[in-house]
């Protein structure tokens, strides 16, 4: 991490966390407001980090059987309906077209806040055997829901994300389904985002409208709130009975299917910014980073400078490193300054004595550290420190997790962590709701989730000493 701020255009976080997102999010280019309130642009940078988000995702899902396809953007309004729990849940987010080539619908249309029905619907008119199960399905899209509070990827009034849909013989295919997913989720969030995730599920109270069961894996963010991660979703037969969709099972006799879905969205990056960045900019994992390094000639003007720089950035391409040269007119330290407010993970610094000794200079973001490497063998030196990087910033994140992660056992004491210090707290639960409405109401937490790693804190809940059943996370979430 830079000694020094750089760039003064980004509000210190200590100062306004919330406005330090805000001016990472435009000045480092992600995204800029569009003309409807509540909507953004993905400028090209931000968009390249959610390809490369994807294009990860994407081939695992693949691994494991699922295939993309394309569901239509808009929902008749008496498809909504048929699953009561789903329509109560989005009806507050809903947009609706009630007109189309300037005459009125004879009914209303309802932008996808979700797609389980429209996938439920087709899957209506084309399952007929056990043969053909599982379908498990993935759709990369945006939805819309009308929020009322907005801010760039964590919440806002269409997002990007990808959406998986299964169907399946047997409950317990579903739930294998729904837990496979949550742990490829988590998966990405460490391997990929460097970021450590709490696997848990969620609460009654919390989880998606119409599921059995919603998992989670839930995250911690530098200014000590959680962030909801992705989520996986056991749904049982009620949607398929709602839908009518059936099949003739091996008994020969007419059957519904157990259903899954599970989603992640652009809120990623919104989790990489929080997580990552720190006062001169983003701090960018380096298996999403647009550029993976930047090389940024030092006496560009001095003969045989900008030769070398050329040759390094061929040898790096050739290797497999998303590298970028930038050979503009502009001085190295305004350069320098740039490229970490883009979050790069590693600058290559090469000049005139550099070439002499056959070497240059490795920069890593995420801690400043300089390393002299030797030309030779430089493709795999780049690539020694991208996982230097990734472990590193993986370690620090852990490190907020686990020393802002406290232990509770009374309500008061609950409250009284929180506000003097923020982070996840544990406490046991009874299970029942009144207990769950208590914590939000007195110490302005929600339930995060039941983690899968239980501990046995108390006996009963420090709520209200009823017998315990469960541990839960609590925390302030955005």
């Amino acid at each position: 991490m830079a000694k020094e701020k750089k760039v003064q255009r980004i509000t210190d976080m200590e100062v306004d966390f919330a406005q330090w997102y805000t001016d990472i999010c435009r000045q480092a280019e992600l995204i800029e407001y569009a003309s409807v309130k509540g909507f953004t642009i993905l400028r090209p940078y931000g968009y390249a980090i959610w390809e490369n988000m994807q294009n990860i995702m994407d081939g695992e899902f693949k691994k494991t059987g699922h295939v993309n396809v394309a569901m239509p953007v808009l929902i008749p309004e008496s498809l909504l309906k048929k699953e009561g729990e789903l329509v109560n849940g989005f009806a507050p987010e809903c947009a609706w077209v009630t007109h189309g080539g300037g005459e009125k619908l004879e009914e209303r249309l309802a932008f996808r806040p979700t797609s389980e029905t429209m996938f439920c619907d087709h899957w209506s008119n084309i399952l007929t055997s056990y043969r053909e199960l599982p379908m498990l399905y993935n759709q990369w899209c945006s939805v819309i829901r009308w929020e009322k509070t907005t801010r760039p990827f964590l919440r806002s009034r269409e997002f990007w994300w990808q959406e998986g849909h299964t169907i399946h013989e047997t409950a317990e295919e579903a739930i294998a389904e729904t837990e496979q997913q949550l742990n490829c989720y988590a998966d990405f969030y460490e391997n990929v985002l460097a970021i450590p995730v709490v696997k848990g599920r969620k609460t009654d109270k919390e989880k998606f409208a119409g599921a059995e069961a919603t998992y989670t894996v839930e995250c911690m963010m530098k200014d000590r709130k959680a962030l909801q991660g992705a989520t996986s979703h056991y749904f049982g037969d009620k949607f398929s009975r709602a839908y009518d969709v059936t099949f003739t099972g091996r008994d020969n006799t007419q059957q519904y299917p157990f259903q899954t879905s599970w989603g992640s969205t652009t809120r990623m990056i919104g989790a990489v910014i929080m997580t990552h960045g720190d006062n001169n900019g983003l701090v960018l994992p380096p298996k999403v980073a647009p550029y993976q390094v930047v090389i940024v000639p030092v006496a560009a003007h001095k003969p045989g400078v900008l030769d070398k720089a050329r040759e390094l950035f061929d040898t790096l391409k050739a290797a497999g490193v998303r590298v970028h040269l930038d050979d503009s007119d502009q001085s190295p330290g305004w350069k320098f300054a740039q490229y970490e407010m883009k979050g790069v993970p590693v600058r290559l610094e090469i000049g005139p004595k550099d070439i002499e000794n056959g070497q240059c200079v490795l920069v890593r973001r995420h801690d400043g550290e300089k390393v002299v490497t030797a030309l030779d063998g430089l493709a795999e030196a780049v690539q020694e420190q991208l996982t230097v990087v990734h472990n590193g910033m993986y370690e620090r994140a852990l490190k907020n997790l686990t020393e802002n992660t406290f232990e509770a056992h009374s309500l008061e004491e609950a409250k009284k962590i929180q506000e003097e210090k923020g982070g996840f707290i544990k406490t046991m639960w009874c299970g029942d709701l009144e207990c769950e409405l208590a914590m939000k109401e007195q110490a302005g937490m929600s339930s995060r989730c039941m983690p899968l790693e239980q501990e046995h804190l108390d006996d009963v809940c420090p709520i209200c000493g009823k017998k315990a059943k469960a541990m839960v996370y609590w925390g302030v979430a955005y």
